[in-house]
């Protein structure tokens, strides 16, 4: 199976530099919420909680979807303007929110499926994996501990490691720095739209899991290698 999507020569070109189009990619970036684990709908839940009932910002369920990208500051940021909090309250209101998330969702927490067998044999293959996300430490360690995956990953990028969050590529270059692999020998794993547009802002390859968009909701583009529901898909199982 190729490793990309019929594409025009042209733009193929751009790519035969950092990785083949037949080649296996040399380190994995995951994204998080919705890559690891399907839990964005809580995500949702928990913001749409704090943001109506405490913050009064009167907005539907699919309002708060349109706004859940980049770190929990830049959300309150686009929601209610600069100067409305301080950093200390942000920071407070931020914490609220997934203390809330985590409440709800423990119950239902697992990896989506086929990814612990995927994790497994990366692993066993010595292809070097990292956690590239916008969630703040509080819950990548809830999820790397409480589904005991943290020894697969020799690096973690959050949103406390970065200027500017996705789709500004920093979070995905500094975890290709931290696996030293050239960006475009690596595959970013992604399921928002602001994450896929931070992949190819950083020159690297994207499977993008349909978790919480549908296929339709991404912009067309040459460096998604496939859309996947979860990691049992054939795609994966020929990757490398």
């Amino acid at each position: 199976m190729p490793l990309f999507r019929s594409v025009p020569l042209t733009v193929a070109l751009l790519f035969i530099s950092n990785v083949s189009m037949k080649s296996a990619p040399r380190a994995l970036i995951f994204d998080l919420n919705g890559t690891i684990i399907n839990d964005m709908e809580f995500h949702i839940r928990a913001w749409t909680g704090i943001l109506n009932e405490y913050l009064h910002a009167g907005l539907s369920p699919e309002q708060v979807k349109s706004q859940m990208y980049g770190k929990n500051s830049e959300l309150l940021i686009r929601v209610f303007g600069e100067g409305r909090f301080t950093n200390e309250e942000m920071e407070y209101w931020s914490i609220e929110k997934e203390k809330r998330y985590q409440e709800e969702y423990r119950p239902h927490l697992r990896l989506i499926a086929g990814l612990a067998d995927f994790l497994e044999s990366a692993y066993a293959k010595k292809i070097p994996m990292a956690i590239g996300s916008a969630a703040i430490p509080l819950n990548i360690d809830f999820i790397l501990d409480e589904l005991n995956i943290r020894q697969y990953f020799s690096a973690v990028v959050s949103a406390d490691d970065v200027v500017i969050s996705k789709p500004d590529p920093e979070t995905f270059l500094k975890a290709a720095g931290l696996l030293n692999t050239a960006p475009g020998a690596c595959m970013v794993f992604e399921d928002a739209p602001k994450g896929v547009e931070a992949a190819r802002n950083a020159g690297i390859p994207c499977v993008v899991l349909t978790t919480m968009h549908s296929r339709n909701e991404f912009s067309a583009s040459d460096h998604i290698a496939e859309f996947i529901r979860d990691y049992t898909d054939p795609f994966i199982q020929e990757l490398f």
